[in-house]
C-alpha cells in the first residue's frame, strides 16, 4: 500500500527531487554517462545492454530523430571497449503512426549494429504493440540472423503460443535469442495472467520450452523465486553458460546480480538513460509499484 501511495504522488514533486530516486537506477541523460555507467558495470563482470528513454510520438519527425540518437549512441560505444548492445522500443519509432516507416528505422539500426558485430533488441511494449513488434523481428530476423532479438512477457495469455510460432525462425547460423520478462503494462485479465503465482508458473514454462528447443533465453527477473526456478531448468537441461544469460535492471538488487556473477553465470544489466528520465520514472513507479522497495533497498544499499 505504501509502495502504492508513494508511486502515483511522484509525479507531482519537483523534478529535483525525483531525481533522488531515479539517480538509483537511471544512468543519466548523456551518452557520456550511459558509457560510464557501462565501463563501472563491466569492470565487474557484467554485461550492459543500452536504452535510450523515450517510448511513444507524435510524428514521424520524432522518430527519424529517435533513430538519429541511437546512430550516435553506436557510433559512441563502438569507439570504447564497453561490453554490450542495444535496446529499442518500436514506439520510439512510430510503430502506432506508420508501421512500415518504424520498420525501416529500426533496420537502420540493425545495420548499424551488425556492422559492429553487435545486437539490438526490440522491446515488448503494451498489448496493442504485440503483433507488429513480432512481425518486424521476424523480417529482421531473416536479414540479420545474428543481429537482432525480441523481449517476450509471461503474463500474456498468448506468449507460449507465440513463442511456439517463432521456433521457426531457428537456423544453422544463429540461435533464436529472446528476453523473458513478467511483463510490466497493465493489461486485462482477459488476455493476461494477474497472479503472482500463475505468472510466476508461466514464466518458468515458457523458460523450459526455450531451453528444450535450444533458444537462448535471456532470463530478466530480480524475483529469487524465478532465479532458483531458472537454474534448476539449466541444471536439468545440462544447459553451459553459453547457452543463456540472466538480466537485470540497472541499480536494482545489485549484490544478487553480483552474486551470479561470481558464481560464473552471464550477467546483462539493463541501463536506461536520456532526456526523457522523468516521465519513464514515474510511468514505470504507477505501472509497478512493488519497484518502489526495490528501488529504496538499493539507496540504502541493501540491494
Amino acid at each position: 500500500m505504501l509502495n502504492k501511495i508513494i508511486s502515483h504522488t511522484l509525479p507531482y514533486f519537483p523534478q529535483k527531487f525525483i531525481w533522488q530516486f531515479s539517480k538509483t537506477y537511471i544512468a543519466g541523460e548523456s551518452i557520456q554517462d550511459a558509457i560510464d555507467a557501462s565501463k563501472a558495470l563491466n569492470q565487474k563482470k557484467i554485461m550492459v545492454t543500452l536504452d535510450i528513454l523515450g517510448e511513444f510520438i507524435e510524428n514521424m519527425h520524432q522518430a527519424r530523430v529517435n533513430r538519429d540518437e541511437y546512430l550516435d549512441l553506436i557510433t559512441a560505444v563502438e569507439q570504447t571497449d564497453v561490453i554490450g548492445n542495444y535496446s529499442i522500443k518500436p514506439t520510439m519509432f512510430g510503430l502506432l503512426l506508420d508501421k512500415e516507416s518504424c520498420y525501416a528505422l529500426i533496420r537502420d539500426l540493425v545495420i548499424k549494429a551488425a556492422y559492429h558485430k553487435n545486437f539490438i533488441r526490440i522491446d515488448m511494449e503494451n498489448s496493442p504493440c504485440v503483433d507488429d513488434s513480432i512481425e518486424i523481428f521476424r523480417r529482421l530476423k531473416k536479414e540479420f540472423p545474428k543481429n537482432v532479438g525480441l523481449v517476450l512477457q509471461a503474463y500474456l495469455k498468448r506468449t507460449r503460443s507465440d513463442l511456439e510460432n517463432m521456433l521457426d525462425l531457428r537456423s544453422d547460423d544463429s540461435d533464436l535469442n529472446f528476453r523473458l520478462c513478467k511483463g510490466i503494462y497493465i493489461e486485462s485479465p482477459s488476455i493476461a495472467y494477474t497472479d503472482y503465482r500463475e505468472i510466476n508458473t508461466h514464466y518458468l514454462e515458457d523458460l523450459e520450452l526455450m531451453f528444450r528447443n535450444k533458444v537462448y533465453p535471456a532470463i530478466a527477473t530480480h524475483d529469487k523465486y524465478l532465479i532458483q526456478g531458472a537454474l534448476t531448468l539449466i541444471d536439468k537441461y545440462n544447459v553451459p553458460k553459453s547457452g543463456y544469460e540472466f538480466q537485470m535492471l540497472y541499480g536494482v538488487t545489485p549484490k544478487q546480480c553480483q552474486a551470479l556473477v561470481g558464481k560464473g553465470h552471464s550477467v546483462r544489466v539493463y541501463v536506461p538513460f536520456g532526456q526523457h528520465w522523468f516521465g519513464y520514472s514515474t510511468r514505470r513507479l504507477k505501472e509497478n509499484p512493488a519497484m518502489m522497495s526495490h528501488i529504496l533497498k538499493a539507496m540504502l544499499g541493501k540491494g
